[in-house]
C-alpha cells in the first residue's frame, strides 16, 4: 500500500510512477525501459552502462548521402556510355603534333609555286637577261637575288623551256621541302630540283635549284604466252573491222550495233579513219573475252585524209550473246606492246 503524501502537494511515490522514472543509487534520474522501448517497438532492454539513443532526429542525413551516391553512380555511367560511343580512352593519348608538322606543308602551294619559277628559270636569253632577273626576285629571298641575280647563268647563250610538269614533292620537316620538275628543254627531258621554304602559308624558293638526271626507261617483262583460240579469232577478225570503222565515226546508232545491250561507249568523233587491224590476240575461255587488238588509224586534217598513219593497240572485252556473234563490252587501252600478232 503506498501513502499520500501529507503536504497535499499531489506528488506520489517514485515507486507509484511504474516505468517513468528511476533513481539510481548516484542520485541521478533515468528514463524507464517500458517507455524507451515502446517508442521504437523493440521491447528489448538496454545493456547495462549503454548510452540513451539520440532517437530519430539524425534520419534527414540520410537522405543528402543517398543524393550524392545517386549524383556518383550517374557520373560513372554517363562517362562509360561516352567512352564507348566516342571512342574516348580507348588508347592513351599521343604526345601533341608540334603545329605545322610535315603533313601541314602546303604541298599544292609548294609545287605551283615551282612550275612557275621553272617557266622563269628554264628560259635565258642575252637580250631579255634583265627582264629575267627581275622576275627571279620576285621568287627568291632578297639576299639571294642581291648576291646572284642570274641564279648562275653566266649571261651566254639561249635556252628554251618546251614543256614542264610536277613529277613530285619530297617533305623534310614542316618547313622544307624539294619539288621535282619534268621538263623538256632545248628538246632534252631533264629534271629540276626546287628547294622550297614555306612559313605562315607563304613559300619561297630558298636556294639555287639543281639540273637532275630525267627518268631512264626500262625494260618490262616479256608478256607470258597466251593459248591463243583460232575460231574465236576468225569470227572476231570479221567482225572487228565495222566496229572500229563505226568508232572512229562515232556515230551513236551504227555504234551501238556492236555494243553489249546497256552498254554506252563514245567514239572518236571523226578524229581518224580507220585503216587496218594489223594484230589480234585472242585468248581461250568462255563467252567473254579481254582481247587485244592492234589498229591503224589514217591521220585526218580537218576531216581530210593524209598520209600520216599511227598503230595503237586496244584492250577489248567481248561477249559471244549468240553463237560466233560478238559484242563490244568495254575498250581501252592495252598494256600489251604494240605490234603485228
Amino acid at each position: 500500500m503506498v501513502r499520500m503524501s501529507n503536504s497535499g502537494d499531489r506528488l506520489r511515490s517514485p515507486a507509484y510512477i511504474s516505468g517513468s522514472v528511476q533513481v539510481g543509487v548516484d542520485g541521478a534520474a533515468h528514463a524507464g525501459s517500458r517507455g524507451r522501448h515502446a517508442e521504437f517497438g523493440t521491447g528489448a532492454q538496454d545493456p547495462p552502462g549503454a548510452s540513451p539513443w539520440p532517437g530519430a532526429g539524425g534520419r534527414w542525413l540520410i537522405w543528402p548521402l543517398r543524393a550524392v551516391l545517386w549524383a556518383a553512380l550517374l557520373i560513372i555511367v554517363y562517362r562509360g556510355v561516352t567512352t564507348i560511343v566516342l571512342g574516348e580512352g580507348a588508347a592513351a593519348p599521343g604526345p601533341a603534333r608540334p603545329a605545322g608538322g610535315p603533313s601541314q606543308f602546303p604541298v599544292d602551294l609548294a609545287e605551283a609555286y615551282a612550275l612557275e619559277f621553272g617557266q622563269v628559270y628554264l628560259n635565258f636569253n642575252p637580250a631579255t637577261q634583265a627582264q629575267r632577273e627581275q622576275e627571279l626576285a620576285s621568287f627568291v629571298p632578297a639576299n639571294l637575288a642581291a648576291s646572284s641575280p642570274d641564279l648562275g647563268w653566266n649571261g651566254s647563250g639561249q635556252v628554251r623551256l618546251q614543256s614542264e610538269h610536277v613529277a613530285g614533292i619530297d617533305v623534310q620537316d614542316p618547313r622544307h621541302a624539294t619539288v621535282s620538275v619534268l621538263a623538256t628543254v632545248g628538246g632534252q627531258l631533264m629534271e629540276l630540283g626546287v628547294p622550297i621554304y614555306a612559313s605562315g602559308g607563304a613559300v619561297v624558293v630558298s636556294g639555287q635549284p639543281a639540273w637532275l638526271s630525267a627518268p631512264q626507261p626500262i625494260s618490262p617483262p616479256a608478256p607470258a604466252a597466251v593459248s591463243s583460240d583460232p575460231a574465236a579469232r576468225a569470227e572476231l577478225m570479221n567482225q572487228l573491222p565495222a566496229f572500229f570503222q563505226a568508232y572512229a565515226n562515232g556515230a551513236g546508232t551504227a555504234l551501238n550495233r556492236f555494243l553489249v545491250p546497256g552498254v554506252s561507249l563514245t567514239g572518236l568523233n571523226g578524229s581518224v579513219a580507220f585503216d587496218s587491224i594489223v594484230g589480234l590476240v585472242v585468248p581461250r575461255g568462255g563467252s567473254t573475252r579481254h582481247i587485244t587488238v592492234t589498229v591503224v588509224w589514217q591521220v585526218l586534217n580537218q576531216g581530210n585524209p593524209t598520209t600520216a598513219k599511227l598503230t595503237m593497240a586496244y584492250g577489248v572485252s567481248v561477249v559471244d550473246l549468240q553463237s560466233g556473234k560478238w559484242y563490244v563490252k568495254g575498250i581501252s587501252a592495252s598494256t600489251e606492246a604494240v605490234g603485228g600478232q
